[in-house]
């Protein structure tokens, strides 16, 4: 699992929902422990991503524009991520 969140404000062009929803999801699975959720426990971290998206987004909404770029570029931008996507 990644260490790192990925850092979403300040893109150009600004971040996808499908990214937010990314983003989300990575923290989920970071702060719960859980990589592949159960049957027993899919709801709770399904309800838990559709939350934090939603606050995220809005968040994002919110603040001023950011003056310089994230340093590194998030995974649903990266060529050799979109491929592997478009494999499966």
């Amino acid at each position: 699992m990644c260490r790192n969140i990925t850092e979403l404000r300040g893109l150009e062009p600004a971040a996808t929902a499908e990214e937010i929803e990314a983003a989300s999801r990575q923290f989920i699975r970071k702060v719960s422990g859980i990589t592949r959720p159960t049957a027993a426990n899919e709801a709770a971290f399904e309800t838990a991503v559709a939350e934090v998206t939603e606050i995220t987004t809005r968040l994002l909404r919110q603040l001023p524009p950011r003056r310089q770029p994230p340093k590194t570029v998030p995974p649903l931008r990266r060529p050799e991520v979109r491929a592997r996507l478009a494999a499966k």
